[in-house]
């Protein structure tokens, strides 16, 4: 038998030794990125422009159908959705073709230490599978359309003018202490009342609501989908609910509004995955204004990226700026709103793969994650410049991240980790402690890998951290909390989950923490599948013991929960 037809075999055994001993340890701490990046993408139904590469292996229509579902359903967070490569590598033809049908049979069926899945060991893809992915990837990637002007605005829909809405509050809600909770699979928002904790309206949304954000009044709240459709909730009807919606894109993550003085409510923001671009609206109705394309070169090699895809996006409270985080090219861009029909943009080349963030106390500097770069990235809002790029720990996912004063170096802002156990303290005050500004004071051991939230308030003492994506249900049904005044002292298991009291056997994955307005509760999402029970749990943040819990039958699937208050003011 020749080396070539031997190939397949060798690299199963390959395979299998590598996935062994040590390696399994450090397969397992790389399950939650890749869990992560592998939700299912809003494009898997959006029809698409296919090109059938000769030189690529024969397939016919139903099996090309089948492996571009996969594709968006598995594949496409990590590669993208052209193939092109993000936080995975290319599997363009040029590449894929020289390799070989059995040669990516293998790797797909067994995966790689580097962080490719085993999609067939593992269960979760069958042969059939692997054979139809191995020769779909040698042809080239369907390209899904682009999204116009004229597109965005045939979604647009004002169902509530703004001369027929409330000239003031019209219920009895307090609304600085409402939580807008993702219903993830639903395509909705639960309004929850956090002084009764009774739900005030289930609101229909877009899919899997990535973010809520509140406008610079209070008064309207702004819900993204991944399908990229925009929901704006006015909170001063009698029972709150939409007034306005529009689809930026087909796939998308992020909103904002303005926050400047004299822009408040004027202008929202959002940013898109696909297309790649970024477009602005009247705040009072999202009629869409102006967009804006992300596509550019990368911050290190300077070479052109098709797909940089918009990540987080915050509204400065220094100047009339919206902060625009590009994933793929590591470029962050301040862009003046003050005239849209004149934008100007100041591109500040951070660090590739950027994703979350949040401000420091002062809101002077924006701490956004690159994430597979391991960094985080400081960005100073006032003088509009890179402050400093800090190594931290593998693949930070902060969330906002939480702020808070560190008994010996001052104020620090925090982030947890995918990739592995620890929570970074980074220094953010360069005046009383210049000594400290900018860089890891604090290295905290948490429970393990998986994190994707940790939160703090200024009235409280206790920093918590979750490990929702953990692959031990011990530690992604639980949270880690921290006496800020005795970090080294380690952390506290809270038996969130279990607290819950929930019926059936679900993945009770524990998820978000989330203070309320006066900072004396902790909300908690106990997220399980859309047909197994969930909850949200509260724990009074002064005894660390259970408060309440939430029950109810529309709560399916939540996950994220945004105080009003808090979202308002950028608190966390």
């Amino acid at each position: 038998m020749n080396a070539l037809k031997m190939l397949p075999a060798l690299t199963a055994i390959a395979a299998t030794l590598v996935l062994s001993g040590a390696a399994v340890a450090q397969e397992k701490k790389d399950q939650a990125d890749v869990k992560y990046h592998a939700a299912p993408s809003a494009l898997a139904s959006v029809p698409m422009v296919e090109s059938r590469n000769p030189k690529a292996p024969p397939m016919t229509q139903a099996e090309f159908d089948q492996a571009r579902t996969i594709y968006f359903q598995r594949c496409a967070g990590c590669h993208g959705v052209l193939r092109k490569g993000a936080t995975g590598k290319p599997l363009t033809p040029d590449i894929t073709i020289g390799k070989g049908t059995d040669y990516l049979k293998v790797f797909i069926a067994y995966g790689s230490p580097a962080g490719m899945p085993n999609w067939q060991t593992s269960g979760e893809m069958s042969e059939q599978e692997v054979d139809v992915m191995a020769r779909y990837i040698q042809h080239d990637a369907p390209t899904p359309p682009e999204f116009s002007m004229a597109d965005t605005k045939a979604t647009w829909k004002v169902i509530v003018p703004p001369e027929k809405r409330p000239t003031k509050k019209m219920n009895n809600f307090n609304i600085k202490n409402i939580f807008s909770t993702t219903l993830r699979d639903t395509g909705e928002v639960a309004l929850i009342d956090g002084d009764t904790k009774k739900i005030i309206n289930i609101v229909k949304t877009g899919y899997a609501v990535h973010i809520s954000r509140t406008s610079a009044s209070g008064r309207y709240l702004y819900v993204i989908g991944r399908d990229a459709k925009i929901n704006m909730i006015d909170l001063w009807m009698e029972k709150p609910d939409n007034v306005a919606e529009v689809r930026v894109g087909l796939e998308a993550r992020s909103v904002e509004t303005s926050k400047f003085k004299g822009f408040e409510d004027k202008l929202a923001i959002a940013g898109s995955y696909w297309p790649p671009q970024y477009t602005i609206m009247k705040g009072d109705t999202l009629e869409p204004l102006k967009i804006v394309s992300t596509r550019g070169n990368t911050v290190d090699k300077q070479e052109y990226h098709p797909e940089p895809r918009v990540a987080s996006i915050v509204a400065s409270h220094f100047k009339p700026e919206f902060v625009v985080n590009v994933k793929e090219t590591g470029q962050t861009l301040l862009v003046d709103y003050s005239n849209i029909d004149a934008l100007k943009v100041t591109t500040i080349g951070t660090a590739r793969f950027l994703h979350d963030g949040g401000f420091d106390s002062t809101k002077r500097y924006f701490m956004v994650a690159a994430n597979q770069s391991n960094k985080i990235a400081a960005v100073d809002l006032k003088e509009g410049k890179l402050t400093k790029l800090i190594d931290v720990g593998k693949i930070p996912h902060p969330g906002r991240g939480a702020n808070f004063l560190h008994p010996t170096f001052g104020p620090v802002w925090s982030t947890g980790h995918l990739g592995d156990e620890t929570i970074s303290l980074i220094g953010t005050d360069p005046v009383k402690h210049p000594g400290n500004a900018f860089k890891v004071v604090q290295t905290l051991k948490g429970q393990g890998g998986g994190s994707l939230f940790l939160k703090s308030h200024p009235k409280s003492q206790h920093l918590y951290v979750d490990t929702p994506l953990n692959p031990e249900p011990g530690l992604s049904q639980s949270v880690a909390v921290y006496n800020i005044k005795a970090l080294d002292k380690g952390y506290k298991v809270l038996p969130i989950a279990e607290w819950a009291g929930l019926k059936d056997d679900g993945a009770k994955r524990v998820v978000q923490p989330e203070f309320n307005v006066a900072g004396d509760e902790v909300w908690f999402s106990v997220w399980s599948a859309k047909n197994k029970e969930s909850a949200i749990v509260v724990v009074d943040d002064k005894t660390l013991t259970l408060k309440a819990v939430i029950k109810d039958p529309r709560l399916i699937t939540p996950t994220g929960k945004f105080n009003v208050h808090n979202t308002q003011h950028d608190i966390y």
